[in-house]
């Protein structure tokens, strides 16, 4: 059960703070409880929201690969909050199925390609405590990447270091449709709520 309730909508009486909340429901089908408990100080949910539009939907990395990054990223860390959207958000940018349900497996998996794998190592390497990033994870990510591309690739990782805390130390509860989607994606490979009732 979650620390603290999501605040509703109604709640909320701030008019850019409801416009991001559009946003995220077009996108996603759902608003997401963690923006709506960051709400009770509206300028951490709208700076959030500001660093995550800059960092997943801005730049020349395609936003397919940043959900799969964030989604390993967050398997590496244990937040099921964040499993669960990041499956859902690897969907609507067109990874299919079989491909988020393998992004565990993805150094032996023929869905991903060269780079994907480079960006996929290097964020479970810099995910887990303590970080394992190393001179050959970046050599690697080099061989696909420029260096604007591996600011991206490293910032998404960071923000999931950030939400995957956010989340897990806050037991956010999980909201239905990426819920749904998470069992589709990930159920066949042990993935359940955890804390996230």
């Amino acid at each position: 059960m979650a620390h603290l309730q999501p605040l509703s909508r109604d709640d909320i009486n701030d008019a850019e703070l409801q416009t991001m909340l559009d946003r995220y429901q077009a996108i996603r089908n759902f608003v997401p409880n963690s923006v709506l408990t960051m709400s009770r100080r509206p300028n951490i949910a709208k700076s959030f929201a500001a660093l995550n539009q800059a960092i997943l939907y801005e730049g020349t990395v395609a936003e397919e690969l940043k959900m799969l990054v964030s989604l390993i990223s967050s398997q590496a860390t244990g937040c099921r909050y964040c499993q669960s959207h990041m499956a859902n958000l690897s969907s609507i940018y067109k990874a299919c199925d079989e491909k988020i349900a393998a992004v565990w497996e993805f150094q032996t998996s023929d869905l991903f390609s060269g780079a994907e794998k480079a960006a996929l190592n290097l964020a479970l390497k810099g995910s887990v405590l303590p970080n394992e990033a190393s001179e050959k994870e970046f050599d690697e990510l080099k061989k696909y990447f420029d260096e604007g591309q591996i600011v991206e690739i490293v910032a998404t990782i960071a923000m999931f270091g950030y939400l995957n805390r956010w989340n897990d130390t806050m037991a956010t509860s999980l909201e239905e449709y990426p819920a749904g989607v998470a069992e589709r994606t990930l159920g066949g490979t042990g993935w359940d709520r955890g804390k996230h009732l």
